[in-house]
């Protein structure tokens, strides 16, 4: 499902994705090189505190708009990778309101919630699909992965459990500070974390907010490994209006019913 819509997800068993090599990153000065064995075996509270710390920060923005450049490497029959990239911008006004627009020269999508109705838009194909949604955002996304199975992009970064009893946090199996990185000029740490058959990646800006720049993921199960990149680029309480979150299909659009996921 992930390859058609690329739709990653931290911790999900759709993800498709990797890690850069980890004997290939510089570790933190003054902290050994961390190797498989120690990694696998190894859960930093602090690792897990700097994700409950972005967990809190980004749930009390009331606004935000985000850009995320994606890359996404698919696999032929033959072995060979082929590498995907777009565009995903987001408007979000918690607690009821979003836009998502998923660009690529190959696949488009939008989702548009407003508080009331959820849609599904395709562009390039001229069809949209709404149906009534629940009153939040958290509901909303936990509604059409069940009834649908539509899984929005990064819904995961936003959705990780703030606070120290987080069901989330049980199941990693490996997580750690690999060191400072500078994205784009914006000094992060850099943790990786391991969690079921699922390696992910994520760096945090350092100072002042502790914004997400950079997710890498990874699905173990895959022996080809191919990688998942998303560099995110926020703009933090922008003004936005009920207009913001309306949802204006094309002129030759035509409606359709989604089905029930069985």
């Amino acid at each position: 499902m992930l390859a058609r819509s690329m739709k990653p997800k931290i911790g999900s068993a759709v993800v498709v994705g990797a890690c850069l090599a980890l004997a290939m990153v510089t570790p933190s000065a003054g902290a050994p090189a961390p190797t498989a064995e120690t990694a696998a075996q190894k859960v930093d509270p602090k690792a897990v505190k700097a994700l409950s710390e972005m967990s809190t920060f980004l749930q009390s923005l009331s606004t935000f708009r985000l850009e995320s450049q994606t890359s996404l490497e698919v696999v032929t029959k033959d072995g060979q990778k082929i590498q995907l990239n777009g565009v995903a911008n987001y408007r979000v006004r918690k607690p009821d309101a979003f836009v998502i627009d998923i660009v690529s020269d190959s696949w488009n999508r939008q989702y548009v919630y407003d508080g009331k109705e959820f849609t599904l838009y395709a562009p390039k194909l001229g069809y949209f699909s709404t149906f009534p949604a629940p009153a939040t955002i958290k509901d909303t996304i936990t509604e059409i992965g069940d009834k649908f199975g539509i899984s929005l992009p990064l819904d995961d970064l936003f959705r990780w459990n703030a606070g120290d009893d987080n069901p989330r946090a049980e199941s990693l199996t490996s997580a750690f500070l690999v060191g400072a990185d500078t994205i784009e000029g914006v000094k992060t740490n850099h943790y990786a974390f391991r969690e079921g058959e699922i390696d992910w990646q994520i760096w945090i800006q350092q100072d002042g907010q502790p914004l997400p720049r950079k997710l890498v993921i990874v699905d173990r199960r895959d022996p080809a490994l191919p990688a998942y990149e998303a560099r995110l680029s926020w703009t933090l309480n922008p003004p936005l209006s009920d207009a913001d979150f309306a949802f204006r299909p094309g002129a030759d659009a035509k409606r359709i019913r989604i089905t029930l996921q069985q």
